[in-house]
């Protein structure tokens, strides 16, 4: 039996702040856009990964939730205390300049890590965390 990573979910405040980031900084492609009971998800992927992709929804995408459910989930997301994504790249210094060419907020410039990779972070646009990362031997 194979399991396989379908699907992950990023919260974001603003989609069109978040699909400036994801897919003008990032370079991912947008896959659907789809507005559901007043909520919009967008699922960005990477060319490389067709069958990745990354859902972009609605800090708290559930249409009975309470206004102080979504409240505090908003300002959980407001302090960048949700969990964001790894992504691997082949050149960790080359993406990091784009992304910060592309505006992205720095959170770590490139480093070598203990733990046999090299890596930087980011905070998208609604504040989670991004690193980018290259295994030390590629």
């Amino acid at each position: 039996m194979d399991i396989t990573l379908s699907q992950c979910f990023i919260a974001v405040d603003d989609h069109e702040a978040a699909l400036a980031f994801y897919r003008d900084a990032l370079g991912l492609e947008v896959r659907n856009d789809v507005e559901f009971e007043g909520m919009r998800w967008t699922t960005v992927g990477s060319t490389a990964q067709p069958d990745v992709e990354i859902v972009l929804e609605p800090p708290l995408a559930d249409p009975n939730a309470s206004a102080d459910d979504r409240r505090a989930a908003a300002e959980l997301l407001a302090k960048g205390m949700l969990r964001g994504v790894i992504f691997r790249t082949d050149d960790c210094d080359a993406t990091f300049e784009r992304v910060r060419a592309a505006g992205g907020e720095v959170l770590q410039e490139p480093v070598d890590q203990p733990y046999g990779v090299r890596d930087c972070a980011f905070r998208d646009p609604a504040g989670n965390m991004l690193r980018f990362n290259q295994s030390k031997g590629g």
